[in-house]
């Protein structure tokens, strides 16, 4: 994938989250973001998976610990939902981790829980 669809993608998230807390607004649960966010990114067409499972592979031996990525956008970008008081050190390593271990490039942890949703919205870059 290029740097050009992954921002297009990115670009359309960023959307497709700020008509998400326009239409429902700060304070809510997480997991109403998240199934109005797939919704709305079905919606543009995107190819979208929530709750996707990322195995923990140490040394090639499969451990007995699994993570979950709340949505993947056409298997290249994972979004992190969060609705909370303010972003933290360890949403940024949950991101970090979930890119490493998935072996993706972009990850975007968006936090609904702000007036104006583009305070929330954050990118992070797996350099692989």
């Amino acid at each position: 994938m290029t740097i050009d669809e992954y921002n297009r993608i990115s670009g359309i998230v960023l959307d497709a989250s700020i008509a998400v807390h326009r239409e429902l607004g700060p304070g809510l649960l997480e997991s109403i973001y998240e199934l109005c966010l797939v919704r709305e990114l079905v919606s543009r067409n995107l190819n979208v998976k929530s709750q996707v499972v990322i195995p923990l592979i140490y040394k090639g031996e499969l451990l007995s610990k699994d993570f979950k990525i709340d949505i993947l956008v056409d298997d290249a970008v994972i979004i992190e939902v969060k609705a909370i008081e303010a972003i933290l050190p360890v949403h940024e390593a949950q991101i970090l981790s979930y890119l490493k271990l998935a072996d993706k490039r972009l990850g975007l942890l968006i936090n609904f829980n702000v007036p104006t949703l583009t305070k929330g919205f954050r990118r992070f870059v797996n350099k692989l």
